[in-house]
Protein backbone atom coordinates (compact mmCIF):
# COMPACT_ATOMS: atom_id res chain seq x y z
CA UNK A 1 0.00 0.00 0.00
CA UNK A 2 1.28 3.31 -0.78
CA UNK A 3 2.01 6.12 1.26
CA UNK A 4 -0.93 9.09 1.78
CA UNK A 5 0.33 12.39 -0.32
CA UNK A 6 0.75 15.14 3.03
CA UNK A 7 -0.84 17.95 2.32
CA UNK A 8 -0.61 21.21 3.88
CA UNK A 9 -3.37 23.48 2.82
CA UNK A 10 -4.01 27.40 2.87
CA UNK A 11 -5.88 27.45 6.23
CA UNK A 12 -8.36 30.47 7.49
CA UNK A 13 -9.62 30.57 10.80
CA UNK A 14 -13.55 32.02 11.25
CA UNK A 15 -14.05 32.51 14.35
CA UNK A 16 -12.73 34.96 17.08
CA UNK A 17 -14.32 32.85 20.21
CA UNK A 18 -12.40 29.91 21.97
CA UNK A 19 -15.03 26.23 21.08
CA UNK A 20 -14.31 23.64 24.11
CA UNK A 21 -15.40 20.49 21.57
CA UNK A 22 -16.00 21.67 18.54
CA UNK A 23 -18.50 19.38 16.25
CA UNK A 24 -21.06 18.36 14.22
CA UNK A 25 -20.04 21.40 11.42
CA UNK A 26 -23.13 21.61 9.40
CA UNK A 27 -23.47 23.35 5.75
CA UNK A 28 -27.03 24.35 4.74
CA UNK A 29 -27.26 25.34 1.17
CA UNK A 30 -30.80 27.04 1.33
CA UNK A 31 -29.25 30.15 3.50
CA UNK A 32 -25.96 29.92 3.36
CA UNK A 33 -25.12 29.65 7.29
CA UNK A 34 -23.09 27.12 9.38
CA UNK A 35 -23.93 25.58 11.83
CA UNK A 36 -21.49 23.71 14.32
CA UNK A 37 -22.15 22.23 18.11
CA UNK A 38 -19.72 22.87 20.84
CA UNK A 39 -20.23 19.96 23.22
CA UNK A 40 -19.45 20.81 26.22
CA UNK A 41 -20.45 24.65 26.49
CA UNK A 42 -22.77 22.92 25.88
CA UNK A 43 -24.20 25.01 22.64
CA UNK A 44 -25.53 25.19 19.24
CA UNK A 45 -23.85 27.43 16.90
CA UNK A 46 -24.79 29.15 13.79
CA UNK A 47 -22.44 31.74 11.76
CA UNK A 48 -24.89 33.40 9.82
CA UNK A 49 -24.26 34.33 5.70
CA UNK A 50 -24.81 37.73 6.97
CA UNK A 51 -21.81 37.19 9.39
CA UNK A 52 -23.95 37.76 12.44
CA UNK A 53 -23.43 34.15 15.01
CA UNK A 54 -26.40 33.09 16.93
CA UNK A 55 -25.51 31.03 19.92
CA UNK A 56 -28.39 29.11 21.64
CA UNK A 57 -27.23 27.79 24.88
CA UNK A 58 -28.14 24.14 25.33
CA UNK A 59 -29.07 22.06 28.91
CA UNK A 60 -27.51 19.39 28.38
CA UNK A 61 -24.42 17.86 26.47
CA UNK A 62 -25.13 18.32 23.08
CA UNK A 63 -23.62 15.66 20.57
CA UNK A 64 -24.79 16.77 17.32
CA UNK A 65 -27.04 18.84 15.14
CA UNK A 66 -29.00 18.22 11.51
CA UNK A 67 -31.51 20.65 9.24
CA UNK A 68 -34.67 20.02 8.77
CA UNK A 69 -36.81 20.32 6.07
CA UNK A 70 -39.11 22.71 8.01
CA UNK A 71 -35.89 24.36 8.97
CA UNK A 72 -35.91 23.83 12.10
CA UNK A 73 -32.96 22.19 13.78
CA UNK A 74 -32.44 18.56 15.04
CA UNK A 75 -30.27 18.52 18.03
CA UNK A 76 -29.46 15.26 19.99
CA UNK A 77 -28.74 16.07 23.56
CA UNK A 78 -28.14 13.52 26.74
CA UNK A 79 -31.70 13.99 27.24
CA UNK A 80 -32.60 13.02 24.21
CA UNK A 81 -33.38 14.52 20.16
CA UNK A 82 -34.95 17.66 20.16
CA UNK A 83 -36.27 20.17 17.54
CA UNK A 84 -34.66 23.71 17.69
CA UNK A 85 -36.84 27.03 16.37
CA UNK A 86 -34.14 28.86 15.23
CA UNK A 87 -35.99 31.57 14.94
CA UNK A 88 -37.54 31.50 18.45
CA UNK A 89 -34.90 29.30 19.98
CA UNK A 90 -37.57 27.30 21.69
CA UNK A 91 -37.31 23.33 21.40
CA UNK A 92 -39.55 20.23 21.63
CA UNK A 93 -38.88 17.09 22.71
CA UNK A 94 -38.91 14.37 19.82
CA UNK A 95 -37.65 11.30 21.55
CA UNK A 96 -35.07 10.03 24.04
CA UNK A 97 -33.56 7.00 21.87
CA UNK A 98 -31.01 6.32 24.69
CA UNK A 99 -33.47 6.59 27.35
CA UNK A 100 -31.02 7.81 30.01
CA UNK A 101 -29.12 4.85 30.25
CA UNK A 102 -25.75 5.06 32.33
CA UNK A 103 -22.74 5.46 31.17
CA UNK A 104 -24.00 6.71 27.79
CA UNK A 105 -24.46 9.92 25.76
CA UNK A 106 -25.93 10.92 22.09
CA UNK A 107 -23.18 11.87 20.26
CA UNK A 108 -22.01 11.95 16.66
CA UNK A 109 -24.89 11.54 14.12
CA UNK A 110 -26.48 12.54 10.74
CA UNK A 111 -29.45 12.58 8.28
CA UNK A 112 -28.97 9.99 5.79
CA UNK A 113 -30.51 8.96 2.16
CA UNK A 114 -33.78 8.18 4.02
CA UNK A 115 -34.24 11.33 5.52
CA UNK A 116 -34.69 9.31 9.12
CA UNK A 117 -31.49 11.05 11.69
CA UNK A 118 -28.49 8.19 12.33
CA UNK A 119 -27.37 8.69 15.72
CA UNK A 120 -24.40 7.09 17.35
CA UNK A 121 -23.52 6.74 21.59
CA UNK A 122 -20.22 7.50 23.24
CA UNK A 123 -19.73 4.84 26.05
CA UNK A 124 -19.29 6.86 29.28
CA UNK A 125 -17.70 4.25 31.51
CA UNK A 126 -14.04 4.55 32.76
CA UNK A 127 -12.86 1.88 31.51
CA UNK A 128 -15.15 1.37 28.66
CA UNK A 129 -17.45 -1.16 28.08
CA UNK A 130 -18.37 -1.11 24.78
CA UNK A 131 -21.96 0.02 25.16
CA UNK A 132 -22.17 1.98 22.40
CA UNK A 133 -24.95 1.53 19.99
CA UNK A 134 -26.45 3.60 16.87
CA UNK A 135 -30.09 4.35 16.23
CA UNK A 136 -32.13 5.19 13.76
CA UNK A 137 -34.19 7.90 14.39
CA UNK A 138 -37.46 8.21 11.99
CA UNK A 139 -39.38 11.31 11.60
CA UNK A 140 -42.15 10.71 13.36
CA UNK A 141 -40.42 10.12 16.53
CA UNK A 142 -40.13 6.28 16.53
CA UNK A 143 -36.61 4.89 16.23
CA UNK A 144 -35.11 1.36 15.87
CA UNK A 145 -31.47 0.19 17.19
CA UNK A 146 -29.61 -0.42 14.19
CA UNK A 147 -26.28 -1.46 16.53
CA UNK A 148 -26.84 -2.37 19.97
CA UNK A 149 -23.31 -3.07 22.42
CA UNK A 150 -19.51 -3.93 20.65
CA UNK A 151 -18.72 -0.23 20.06
CA UNK A 152 -16.95 2.25 22.05
CA UNK A 153 -17.69 5.61 20.28
CA UNK A 154 -20.00 5.79 17.48
CA UNK A 155 -18.91 8.14 14.77
CA UNK A 156 -17.97 9.22 11.40
CA UNK A 157 -21.45 8.68 9.64
CA UNK A 158 -21.29 9.57 6.10
CA UNK A 159 -22.50 7.93 2.79
CA UNK A 160 -21.77 7.44 -0.73
CA UNK A 161 -22.90 9.68 -3.35
CA UNK A 162 -24.96 7.14 -4.63
CA UNK A 163 -26.42 6.20 -1.24
CA UNK A 164 -25.81 2.85 -0.95
CA UNK A 165 -22.82 2.91 1.68
CA UNK A 166 -22.80 3.74 5.09
CA UNK A 167 -19.78 4.62 6.55
CA UNK A 168 -19.40 4.56 10.41
CA UNK A 169 -15.98 4.97 12.60
CA UNK A 170 -15.58 4.08 16.26
CA UNK A 171 -13.18 6.66 17.57
CA UNK A 172 -12.10 4.49 20.62
CA UNK A 173 -11.73 1.49 18.85
CA UNK A 174 -9.42 3.50 15.85
CA UNK A 175 -11.51 1.67 13.02
CA UNK A 176 -13.81 2.54 10.35
CA UNK A 177 -16.48 0.43 8.32
CA UNK A 178 -19.11 0.25 5.77
CA UNK A 179 -23.14 -0.75 6.14
CA UNK A 180 -24.63 -1.34 2.93
CA UNK A 181 -27.52 0.49 2.52
CA UNK A 182 -30.76 0.98 1.12
CA UNK A 183 -32.34 4.78 0.97
CA UNK A 184 -36.02 3.22 1.81
CA UNK A 185 -34.98 0.47 3.79
CA UNK A 186 -31.81 1.92 5.52
CA UNK A 187 -29.14 -0.42 6.85
CA UNK A 188 -29.01 -4.11 4.84
CA UNK A 189 -26.38 -6.20 5.81
CA UNK A 190 -23.78 -6.77 8.38
CA UNK A 191 -20.48 -4.14 9.00
CA UNK A 192 -17.60 -4.52 6.66
CA UNK A 193 -14.28 -3.56 8.16
CA UNK A 194 -12.63 -0.31 5.95
CA UNK A 195 -9.78 1.13 7.71
CA UNK A 196 -8.09 0.20 10.97
CA UNK A 197 -6.22 4.28 11.89
CA UNK A 198 -2.43 4.33 12.63
CA UNK A 199 -1.09 7.04 15.33
CA UNK A 200 0.03 9.03 12.34
CA UNK A 201 -3.78 9.16 11.22
CA UNK A 202 -5.45 10.08 14.58
CA UNK A 203 -8.27 8.54 16.19
CA UNK A 204 -11.17 8.84 13.77
CA UNK A 205 -13.56 11.25 14.46
CA UNK A 206 -16.43 13.34 12.36
CA UNK A 207 -16.29 12.83 8.95
CA UNK A 208 -17.84 14.22 5.13
CA UNK A 209 -18.10 12.49 1.73
CA UNK A 210 -16.56 14.35 -1.42
CA UNK A 211 -18.42 14.10 -4.56
CA UNK A 212 -15.80 11.43 -5.85
CA UNK A 213 -17.12 8.87 -3.22
CA UNK A 214 -13.66 9.69 -0.91
CA UNK A 215 -14.42 9.65 2.94
CA UNK A 216 -13.15 12.55 4.52
CA UNK A 217 -12.15 11.66 8.06
CA UNK A 218 -10.76 13.95 11.18
CA UNK A 219 -7.84 12.44 12.95
CA UNK A 220 -8.09 13.31 16.20
CA UNK A 221 -4.51 14.12 17.86
CA UNK A 222 -2.97 14.13 14.35
CA UNK A 223 -3.43 17.25 13.47
CA UNK A 224 -4.75 15.98 9.94
CA UNK A 225 -7.71 14.81 8.26
CA UNK A 226 -7.39 11.55 6.62
CA UNK A 227 -9.10 10.84 3.07
CA UNK A 228 -10.13 7.56 1.94
CA UNK A 229 -11.04 6.00 -1.09
CA UNK A 230 -13.90 3.62 -1.30
CA UNK A 231 -11.20 0.65 -1.05
CA UNK A 232 -10.52 2.22 2.91
CA UNK A 233 -6.74 3.74 1.67
CA UNK A 234 -5.63 6.55 3.31
CA UNK A 235 -4.27 8.34 0.22
CA UNK A 236 -4.24 12.07 1.34
CA UNK A 237 -3.60 13.59 4.89
CA UNK A 238 -4.69 17.60 5.32
CA UNK A 239 -2.83 19.00 8.09
CA UNK A 240 -4.48 21.61 9.90
CA UNK A 241 -2.79 24.11 12.21
CA UNK A 242 -4.52 22.65 15.48
CA UNK A 243 -3.50 19.19 17.26
CA UNK A 244 -6.89 17.93 17.49
CA UNK A 245 -9.69 18.42 14.20
CA UNK A 246 -12.95 17.16 15.07
CA UNK A 247 -15.34 16.40 11.82
CA UNK A 248 -14.92 18.10 8.32
CA UNK A 249 -17.58 19.18 5.85
CA UNK A 250 -18.13 20.46 3.01
CA UNK A 251 -19.55 23.82 2.11
CA UNK A 252 -20.19 27.06 -0.17
CA UNK A 253 -22.18 27.84 -3.03
CA UNK A 254 -20.56 25.11 -5.05
CA UNK A 255 -19.29 22.65 -1.68
CA UNK A 256 -16.14 23.22 -2.61
CA UNK A 257 -14.89 24.98 0.79
CA UNK A 258 -13.67 22.64 3.72
CA UNK A 259 -14.79 23.33 7.21
CA UNK A 260 -13.06 21.57 10.21
CA UNK A 261 -13.97 21.79 13.41
CA UNK A 262 -11.32 21.37 16.43
CA UNK A 263 -11.34 20.79 20.62
CA UNK A 264 -9.22 22.40 23.03
CA UNK A 265 -5.92 20.32 23.42
CA UNK A 266 -2.78 20.22 25.59
CA UNK A 267 0.05 20.22 22.35
CA UNK A 268 2.78 19.41 24.31
CA UNK A 269 2.31 22.05 26.85
CA UNK A 270 0.52 24.70 24.64
CA UNK A 271 -2.99 24.64 25.53
CA UNK A 272 -5.31 25.25 22.23
CA UNK A 273 -8.06 26.18 22.27
CA UNK A 274 -10.93 24.26 19.67
CA UNK A 275 -12.27 26.52 16.93
CA UNK A 276 -13.05 26.58 13.10
CA UNK A 277 -11.13 26.38 9.78
CA UNK A 278 -11.64 26.60 6.19
CA UNK A 279 -9.67 26.07 3.14
CA UNK A 280 -10.52 24.92 -0.68
CA UNK A 281 -8.79 21.50 -1.74
CA UNK A 282 -10.42 21.48 -5.75
CA UNK A 283 -12.55 18.82 -4.36
CA UNK A 284 -16.35 19.55 -4.32
CA UNK A 285 -18.60 17.75 -1.73
CA UNK A 286 -22.12 16.30 -1.51
CA UNK A 287 -24.98 18.27 -0.12
CA UNK A 288 -26.01 16.98 3.52
CA UNK A 289 -29.69 15.28 3.87
CA UNK A 290 -32.53 16.96 5.59
CA UNK A 291 -34.55 15.35 8.55
CA UNK A 292 -37.73 14.49 6.84
CA UNK A 293 -39.38 16.57 9.49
Amino acid sequence: MSQPEIITPKVRRLIDFPLKVGESPTWDDRTGDLWLVDILAPAAICLRADGRVERFEMPFKIGCLALCESGDIAVALENGVHLLNPKTGTMKLLCDPDGGRPDSRLNDGKVGPDGCFWIGTRDEAVPQTGNARLYRVMPDGSFTTVVDGGLLTSNGLAWSPDGRTMYHSDSSGLFAQVFDFDPQKGVTGPPRRLHDFTPAEGRPDGAAMDADGFYWIAGVLSGGVNRLSPEGEVVEIYKMPAKSPTMPCFGGPDLATIYVTTLFTDNNGTFEHGTLFAFEAGIRGTPVHRFKI
